[in-house]
């Protein structure tokens, strides 16, 4: 099922662009055009949370605040138009996730909101793994078994073409990870693989990946 996304965005064009992006996840995204309508809207069935950090009428980092005292745990990420390096840091410091700077392209939003929504995915997805292979447990058990055995030589193949600057090589890899992940029930890591595929130059997304798959090694 495709995730379940909060927009909080005044700005009507930056909205439609946003929503349009965000169904490229794919996605179902619920659009609140102030804070008052996103306090009514959020909810436990969110995967993640994208607000504009400065509206007419507050401040996202003081929403962020009502909504953890509410329980509500989903990741939070912000957007906002400004792009001093502190700046940034301070609304990571309220509590977001990450801050984004605007305008953002449609490629950073969607690897950035990847990785928000495997914060909230479990690292094991049992249900998806059984219908991949027609609900025999012993197979899920068996391939997860074949697949993390082979996980730390896939991750090396990986490494190294993402560092030489390898793309072609790079995205081989990640196309066979996107399948192996995909059947044995990797979420998170499926997360980190896709968000990589997007813009297999980036070091610290590589490194979220591997971040991701070391979680399931030492299990």
């Amino acid at each position: 099922m495709n995730p379940r996304l909060l927009l909080l965005e005044d700005d009507a064009v930056s909205a439609a662009f946003l929503c349009e992006a965000l169904a490229g996840l794919p996605a179902q995204v619920d659009h609140a055009p102030d804070l008052d309508s996103a306090r009514r809207l959020a909810g436990p069935e969110h995967a993640a949370w994208l607000f504009d950090a400065r509206l007419p009428d507050g401040h996202a980092s003081d929403l962020l605040v009502e909504l953890r005292a509410r329980g509500l745990q989903a990741p939070a990420l912000a957007l906002t138009a400004e792009h001093d390096p502190r700046a940034l840091r301070r609304l990571e410091a309220c509590g977001f996730q990450q801050a984004l700077a605007k305008p953002v392209s449609a490629t950073a939003l969607l690897a950035a909101v990847r990785r928000a929504v495997s914060m909230s995915v479990d690292a094991w997805d049992d249900e998806a793994a059984r219908r991949a292979l027609g609900g025999d447990d012993a197979s899920v058990q068996a391939l997860r078994a074949l697949f993390l055995r082979e996980l730390p030589g896939q991750l090396g193949l990986l490494r190294d073409a993402c560092r030489r600057g390898d793309t072609a090589i790079a995205q081989e890899h990640l196309h066979r990870l996107k399948a192996s992940c995909g059947f044995v029930g990797a979420g998170r890591l499926l997360a980190e693989v896709r968000a990589l595929s997007a813009q297999p130059e980036d070091g610290a997304t590589l490194d979220r990946l591997q971040a991701r798959a070391a979680e399931l090694l030492v299990r």
